[in-house]
Order: C-alpha cells, then structure tokens, then sequence
C-alpha cells in the first residue's frame, strides 16, 4: 500500500505542475492554454466544464447516490435476519463497500483514462471485458433509476391517496428525471443532490421520531395490548439470508458510479477523503434508522419504511422526501447518458463544443435512458424485489468483482523485495472479495426472483402496468 499512496502522491504532483491541467480549481480557458483531460479532451469556454465538481459535492453526490433506496429497505433487513444480526452484517458491509470505493480511486490514479467500468474492464480483460463491464454499467444504473421511478410512483399514491392511475405516476416521475437528468455536468448537479439529501433525511427522521413515540405501527394490530415483537437473533431461510445481504449491497455501495464522479473532480487527489465521509454519514444515517424503526415496529415495519407511522406522517413524510427521490432518478438516469454519450461523441469535436450534434446527442442519450427505465419501473412493479433483484445481478457484479481484480492488476507483479506481509494479506483479501462477489451474484440473483415470483403470486399483488395503488404496505 505504501507503493500505491506513493504512485497517488506522485500523479498529483505531476498533474498540479502541468499548465495543460487544472485539477484545483477547475478553471476552463480558451485558446492553446485550454486544458487537456485523458476522459474528456481539450476542454475551452465553448462547452461544459466536465472537471468543475469539489470534493463536498463529490460527498452529496455519493450520499444522495446512496441514501434514497437502500435506506428505505434496511428496517425490513433486520426483521428478516434479526437485530444484532442486522447491526453486524451493515457494519461488515459497509466497510467493505469503503474499500471496494477506494479501491476505484487508487486505479483511476494510476490509469487516468478510464472512465468507466468498462474502461477498466479492457485494460484488465481486453474487449472482452470492455464490452461485459460496459453492458452491465448500462443496466445497472437503468434498473436502478426503474426503482427510483417505482419509489416516486409509491411517494406520489402516498400523498394524493391514490389520486390517479400508478402507471400515470410512473410516466410523471420518467418526464421529471429526465428533465434534470439533462443537466450536463455533477458540478452543476451537486447542488440538487444536497437539496435533495437534506429532504430525505428530513423525511426519514420525521418517520423515525414517529414510530418511537406512537403506539403502535400502522400495520400492527389496531385494538387491545400491544408490544414490539422485534428479535434479537431471528433464524432466516436461506433465501431470506441472501436478499437481507443483497439489499445491504445495494445500501451501501454506489460503486459503480464513482469512477464517473472522480472523473469530473476539480482536485481528484481528494476522492479519498469524500468517500470516508460519504460512507461514515451513510452507515450512520443506516444504523440510526434501521436499528429504531425496527425495534419499535417489529414485524409490522412496512417497505418502504416512510408507510410506518400511519398515514397523516407517511403522507408529509413522502412529501418531504419527493424531491429527494427525484434528485437520485436525475442522478441514475445522468450516469447512464452521460456513459453512452461519451462513447458516442469521446475523441470528437462536439464533446467539448455547444453544436447542435453535441446537443442532439446527448439529449437522445438521456431520454433513451429514461424510456427504458420507465418499461422496467412498470415490468417489475415490486420494491423489494426490484432493489434485491438490481443488486444481485448487477451491483456486485460491479463493485466487488473487478475492484478486486483492480488490486491484482497493479499489484500481482511486484518486484519480489515489496511482496511482504501486508501484499500478501492483500492477496487473500482481493481474492476473498472476488469470490464472495460471485457466490452473491449467483444466490442473491436465486433468491430475488423467488422473491418477487412469491410477491406477484399473493392475492392483491401488484401487477406489471397496473393503476392499483403501490403506496399500501
């Protein structure tokens, strides 16, 4: 690792002594002092500063990335597994999803072109890890803006009591993010996301404060005595133990979008610190709300857990967090643009200029994004399942695998001198993510499609394409 913070420290330097770039401030100039990105190409006022995002938008961005799904799943988590359980398995998760994160900064260091997943894919697998890494980038952040639609869609059912069709919400929600999705950098966007970090919390926490001092939750039994019947340790199937893991996933790790951010940072050398930062607050944030809402709620928790509390606070609560919601759909449907429209347009003249190819592009890029997103939003119309279905097929796939194989590339063939003990803890440890990667590719995958077979399955399920009301658990 010493190695590794030398070759970080190293490439700052050189890239604080270039005049070709300016990582600091993110100033673009005209002329032949226009600076030069390896992602982005000569950058001039002509077009978008792609390098203008600070370290503290980076810290939005990364949170409102995260705390917008995951967070309102986590209660449901601990009812499967158990509180202790829950509390162990967030933590491990976490920490773990900190160094898949750094991970991903350390390689981008060392390998300044890439951009994306799929960048890294060819440098360590050749095209066929190009192509692999770049489809399942696609998917993922598609499937995930499918769930934030599907989120917004239960938030507006919630507030209006149902006051229209679902599949209408879901077309709203779709026309929305696509809207903000638009905007064509994270510097301009990082403003939304503390808006819309600031909503969610607000609107958590309200939930939170809620069920601590009601009597009982709403889905508990309304008449004669009654107590929480949370568990300390609870016995899970072995499907149960998969998606309760799976939905931890995808709580705690946006790492398949943190290429993209650092990507755009005005001083990438600080990518470490937001990512700390990010991931404390997060995991934080989690534990407060998961640990409270189920130890007052037990088995009655509702998913999303904003419906706990009874209707009046499940109606302000989705109110307050609607915005947040939209912000994470902007976010998801902009990643999946802005990939497609760099590889449509990188090398080219109108990546950096104002013209109408420029324009036209990217526009398509968004609004093809969004469409496909909305079929998906309205195929798989259950939360649960959705999210545990995103993170097992694809999440892992993306932040564990290759992060793994990210510390073997740059570090398997070390002179023999700097292969001491900690290369070789490091060995087990990339090898240990890689494989548990795999084994929850395959079981999480199994065990979100039993899920979502048996919810479909139940009388009163939610159907593909329906106007039933989605906002009533």
């Amino acid at each position: 690792m010493a190695n590794t913070s030398e070759k970080i420290n190293q490439v700052g330097a050189e890239e604080k002594g270039n005049p070709n770039i300016s990582p600091q401030d993110g100033d673009i100039v005209d002329g032949n002092s226009a600076p030069h990105d390896e992602v982005f190409g000569t950058m001039t006022e002509d077009g978008p500063n792609y390098r203008g995002l600070g370290w503290l938008g980076t810290v939005a961005l990364m949170m409102k990335t995260q705390i917008g799904l995951g967070v309102l799943s986590l209660p449901k988590v601990f009812d499967l597994v158990g509180m202790v359980p829950g509390v162990l398995l967030l933590c491990i998760v976490a920490a773990t999803a900190t160094w898949t994160s750094c991970m991903v900064g350390v390689f981008k260091f060392q390998h300044r072109e890439v951009y994306s997943m799929d960048d890294a894919g060819r440098l360590m697998f050749g095209k066929i890890g190009y192509f692999f890494f770049g489809v399942a980038f696609c998917l993922y952040w598609i499937f995930v803006a499918g769930s934030a639609m599907l989120g917004i869609s239960i938030g507006l059912n919630a507030i209006s009591s149902h006051a229209t069709c679902t599949a209408t919400f879901v077309a709203v929600a779709a026309i929305l993010g696509f809207l903000l999705a638009s905007i064509r950098t994270f510097g301009r966007i990082s403003w939304l996301a503390w808006v819309g970090l600031t909503c969610i919390l607000i609107s958590i926490f309200i939930v939170t404060i809620a069920v601590g001092i009601q009597d009982r939750p709403a889905s508990a039994p309304q008449e004669g005595p009654w107590s929480s019947d949370f568990e300390i340790i609870r016995t899970p199937t072995f499907t149960d133990g998969v998606r309760a893991v799976s939905l931890l996933t995808f709580a705690c790790s946006a790492t398949p979008a943190y290429f993209s951010l650092v990507a755009e940072m005005r001083d990438p050398q600080l990518f470490q610190r937001a990512v700390v930062v990010s991931q404390a607050g997060s995991t934080i944030v989690y534990l407060v709300i998961a640990v409270v809402v189920y130890y007052f709620c037990g088995s009655y928790v509702s998913s999303p857990a904003l419906g706990s509390a009874g209707p009046l606070i499940k109606k302000i609560a989705y109110g307050l967090s609607l915005p947040g919601l939209f912000v994470t759909l902007a976010i998801d449907i902009h990643l999946t643009g802005k990939y497609i429209f760099l590889q449509l347009l990188r090398g080219t003249k109108h990546l950096n200029a104002n013209t109408w190819v420029h324009w036209g592009t990217w526009l398509a890029c968004t609004f093809g994004s969004t469409i496909v997103a909305y079929l998906i939003a309205s195929g798989i119309p259950v939360f649960d399942g959705l999210v545990s279905l995103i993170c097992a097929l694809l999440s892992t796939v993306l932040a564990y695998q290759p992060t793994g194989c990210m510390w073997f590339y740059d570090n398997w063939n070390l002179p023999k001198a700097q292969r001491g003990s900690w290369w070789k803890l490091m060995v087990f440890w990339s090898a240990f993510i890689v494989v548990v990667g795999c084994f929850m590719t395959v079981a999480g995958t199994y065990g979100s499609i039993v899920g979502i077979i048996d919810s479909l399955n139940k009388s009163g399920g939610t159907k593909p394409w329906s106007c039933a009301d989605n906002s009533s658990s």
